[in-house]
């Protein structure tokens, strides 16, 4: 029996390691984390503008507050993720000219994930009004940025990377999802009663988080493949990444969603703790709220971490045994060449 063409055996790719350096010891780097940098700020950016245009159109006082608090897990999250990219490339701007280095590898990546906090609280401290809202904004979106670069500081840069790439696409796609959230109401039944309102919402919920789900593992798992080619095109003998980091890739965009809902409630109490205050029916709706980006982390989580499962499992071919020769060669990219011979 032959290794199907393409695939790593089973037995290669079973082993529970994340190897996540070259032959010569080097850290791979995360390809396109300039790229990723780019977009995440600008992400952050828009995100920020929304908040400062809702905020500034309402009415001063009770409304800002109420608005402050809807718009404060947004901000963070794209913080978070901005944060992370901005380390990354950062990181593999020192890994390029000072080598290998943990210790200046992770200091760089905190003092990257400070700079875009600064920058971001500087922005929120001379374009939002001075309201009592605003130092908490911007002391835990600074905050949100520099645990962000401090994720970025972990060794295995590629996995990295790809929760980056999936995390942003997942913030994305909630946004893009809210268009949709009218008809699907419709289509799950909402209707005069309260009952039927509360049901509706329950289920597009569970899609928004399914599908974002999916498409964090899928983006995971293309993110990944993707790095490996280019590290074969740099080096053909660079070993492949385990299915742990995998998984870790893709549950990586849940896990980054409930660390900013962490986040939220200690660095945001007092805000979240002020928009409750004002009426009974706000303090159910941010109870509500709280308790639905938890369950969306979760399932971003679990269903992230299983699509880029399977997606990797699907490309493991059969074991190989000792007693049966490999019959297919690679080339220098690492891509299959044509077999000796066939059974």
């Amino acid at each position: 029996m032959t290794k199907q063409p393409g695939r790593a055996s089973a037995a290669e790719s079973d082993q529970p390691a994340v190897d996540a350096t070259g032959p010569s010891g080097r850290p791979t780097p995360a390809p396109g984390a300039a790229v990723l940098a780019v977009l995440a700020l600008g992400w952050l950016a828009a995100m920020l503008w929304s908040t400062r245009e809702a905020i500034t159109s309402a009415a001063a006082g009770i409304t800002a507050i109420s608005l402050s608090a809807f718009a404060l897990p947004g901000v963070i999250s794209a913080a978070l993720v901005a944060g992370a990219a901005t380390a990354l490339a950062f990181g593999n701007l020192l890994s390029r000219r000072y080598g290998d280095s943990t210790t200046l590898r992770f200091v760089g990546a905190i003092g990257a994930g400070m700079l875009v906090g600064l920058a971001a609280a500087v922005a929120i401290n001379l374009t939002y009004f001075d309201t009592s809202t605003t130092n908490v904004i911007a002391g835990t979106t600074a905050a949100a940025a520099i645990i962000g670069g401090a994720v970025a500081g972990a060794r295995t840069a590629p996995a990295v990377g790809a929760v980056v790439t999936a995390a942003l696409g997942t913030l994305i796609f909630v946004v893009a999802f809210s268009r949709a959230r009218d008809p699907l109401f419709d289509l799950f039944g909402a209707g005069d009663t309260q009952q039927s309102l509360v049901d509706a919402a329950k289920w597009v919920s569970r899609t928004e988080s399914l599908l974002g789900g999916l498409l964090a593992g899928l983006l995971a798992f293309g993110y990944l493949t993707w790095a490996r080619r280019r590290a074969l095109r740099r080096d053909p003998r660079t070993p492949a990444l385990r299915w742990p980091a995998y998984l870790l890739a893709g549950a990586g965009p849940g896990l980054l969603l409930l660390l900013a809902e962490v986040i939220i409630r200690i660095g945001g109490r007092s805000l979240l703790d002020l928009a409750s205050a004002l009426s009974e029916a706000d303090a159910v709706a941010q109870t509500s709220l709280g308790t639905s980006r938890v369950d969306n982390g979760i399932w971003v989580l679990f269903v992230g971490a299983l699509t880029a499962l399977v997606a990797f499992g699907r490309t493991l071919g059969p074991s190989h045994t000792d007693d049966e020769p490999d019959t297919v060669t690679r080339d220098a990219d690492g891509d299959p060449a044509q077999a000796d011979a066939a059974h």
